[in-house]
């Protein structure tokens, strides 16, 4: 039997996380897709038909250029579109592309890698065809025409005729000559691969067709590729070593029964129909080997999708054998999926399964053979019957054992439970602890609240009143105030009253003297300017008044 797919030679060397699209265009319908994610699609969806890439983190993208390069202008007339690079004669493309700055070459290999992203649905999907068309139409791309082109220009050729973007990432760094065979189908597009084509100079139709076929990493159906090994999504023909996914199979209805044999003689049970030689290979052999040497390296995950390839290879299986297998693999996935039974469980179970399928082919033989007429020797006998108590101890002991362990670990698991439920109640009652005394709290901090605002509402009352007697105060104030107002200038105005009176007498009493001397001057003829000295002696000095003095006024002194 074909042993289990390993990695290819290379595989480990690049990881690159690309969207890929088939070369052929009759097997490029399907939209551009990411590769996230495409190992859990359903069989109708054919997940294992397109060709994926490992995810890795070693790209740079081109926002990583400096901010400050220079950015020449490029005119209307010098500009090319990736159409022109798919339609344009070659040395046309090439002469423009030398004098055109490496940015603006970076934007074009950008705008087909969003195209072949087909981030854009239909729109991207179509335009991506009619560019490749238009290259696979073409006659001129000969090895002697391609060994002339720009370096870009033949990096956006080759994308565009294989629908692989990778060769698009500067990190990838192909010779000229290796992106020419690719490109001519000469060499394989797996760049984790790179072998020539035909690989190992396979002489069968499908390597020697000339489509870029390779048989040691791509599915003879859909010829795409992928780095999924160790696993039941490829299945190997056993005569021509050429791999093709078990969803491809299945949709081409490849697996189906049959005579285990080539000459036909062979019991019928479910084989795979190799498309590369049209020779077929016995499958539960195959399963049986995958499951051996893979099955404990699987998580749970992994056996779950193992085993739902297993349940569609034998869903139609008219063999004992194969049905019980159908059976098996539903059940352990459906345990597996709602936890009754762990990765490891599941796993011993497959094999020892497997062990007892094989048993019971030996006893299927053994009945046919006893059935011919055969007599068998009693120590052969025993020695068959020794060897069927044995292997039955065996595994009843090994479910002894898985048992046990499970037993152990469920106590395990319920002590657990226990101890957690334990500490919850602990803590239930802390909390509940906490809770009482944060009401206790509350209530104290409402009645400090409610004596408090009784203070406030007292000294508010306080406040009020003192406000109230303000007020009053200050309107008898403003009473007292206009009261001596009016005092003071009733004072005012008598004084200035008498001290106009008294003006008013001493000015009458002065013009009055003035009169009198004025005559006796002229009765007397005496001298006039002893009388007027004698006359300012005498009446130099003004009377006292009669009035108070305005230095004795209660309020203010005289102005």
């Amino acid at each position: 039997m074909h042993p289990p797919r390993q990695q290819s030679q290379g595989g480990e060397g690049l990881r690159t996380s690309l969207s890929l699209v088939s070369s052929d265009p009759r097997l490029s319908l399907e939209e551009p897709r990411s590769n996230t994610g495409n190992l859990r699609e359903s069989p109708t969806g054919s997940a294992s038909s397109r060709e994926i890439w490992p995810a890795a983190a070693a790209i740079k993208r081109e926002s990583d250029c400096p901010d400050q390069a220079v950015i020449r202008r490029v005119s209307g007339s010098d500009k090319i579109t990736l159409h022109d690079v798919a339609r344009e004669r070659v040395d046309i493309i090439c002469e423009k592309m030398v004098h055109l700055p490496s940015e603006f070459l970076d934007e074009l290999k950008n705008e087909l890698r969003v195209i072949l992203e087909g981030g854009n649905g239909s729109q991207h999907r179509e335009e991506f065809f009619i560019l490749q068309k238009l290259v696979q139409s073409r006659s001129d791309l000969t090895t002697n025409t391609l060994a002339r082109t720009h370096r870009v220009q033949l990096e956006i050729l080759v994308a565009i005729n294989t629908g692989i973007q990778g060769f698009l990432h500067p990190s990838i760094n192909l010779s000229q000559a290796s992106l020419i065979e690719i490109f001519l189908y000469k060499r394989c597009r797996n760049l984790a691969c790179g072998s020539q084509l035909p690989a190992e100079d396979c002489t069968c139709e499908t390597c020697t067709n000339g489509n870029g076929f390779c048989n040691l990493c791509m599915c003879v159906i859909c010829s795409k590729f992928d780095f999924e090994v160790n696993t039941c999504r490829w299945i190997g023909c056993d005569l021509c070593s050429h791999w093709t996914h078990t969803d491809c199979a299945i949709r081409e209805q490849l697996i189906c029964m049959g005579p285990a044999t080539q000459n036909g003689t062979g019991p019928s049970e479910m084989v795979f129909k190799c498309q590369a030689c049209n020779r077929t290979s016995e499958l539960l052999g195959w399963v049986k080997d995958v499951f051996q040497h893979c099955a404990m390296s699987w998580d749970g995950e992994a056996l779950i999708r193992e085993l739902d390839f297993v349940s569609r290879i034998f869903h139609g299986s008219k063999d004992p054998r194969g049905r019980k297998l159908h059976w098996k693999s539903d059940d352990l996935k459906e345990n597996l999926r709602s936890g009754k039974v762990e990765t490891t469980a599941a796993c011993t179970g497959i094999l020892m399964f497997f062990k007892e399928l094989e048993l019971d082919s030996q006893k299927t033989l053994e009945n046919v053979e006893s059935g011919s007429g055969r007599l068998i020797v009693p120590q052969e006998a025993c020695n068959r019957i020794s060897e069927v108590v044995h292997e039955a101890v065996r595994n009843m002991e090994m479910v002894a054992n898985e048992k046990m362990r499970m037993f152990k670990k469920a106590r395990l698991s319920f002590d657990a439970c226990e101890r957690e439920l334990a500490d919850k109640a602990r803590e239930a009652g802390e909390l509940k602890m906490d809770r009482q005394k944060k009401k206790l709290e509350i209530e104290e901090l409402e009645k400090i609240v409610r004596l408090k605002s009784a203070e406030a509402d007292m000294f508010q009352m306080k406040a009020s009143e003192a406000k109230r007697e303000a007020e009053r105060l200050q309107r008898i104030l403003l009473a007292k105030s206009d009261k001596s107002e009016e005092e003071y200038t009733s004072n005012y105005l008598k004084q200035r009253l008498s001290e106009a009176e008294a003006e008013k007498q001493y000015l009458y009493e002065k013009i009055k003297m003035q009169e009198s001397s004025r005559i006796l001057q002229s009765s007397s003829g005496g001298d006039p300017l002893m009388f007027s000295k004698i006359h300012d002696l005498l009446y130099s000095v003004p009377p006292s008044a009669d009035g108070p003095s305005n230095d004795c006024h209660p309020f203010r002194t005289n102005p």
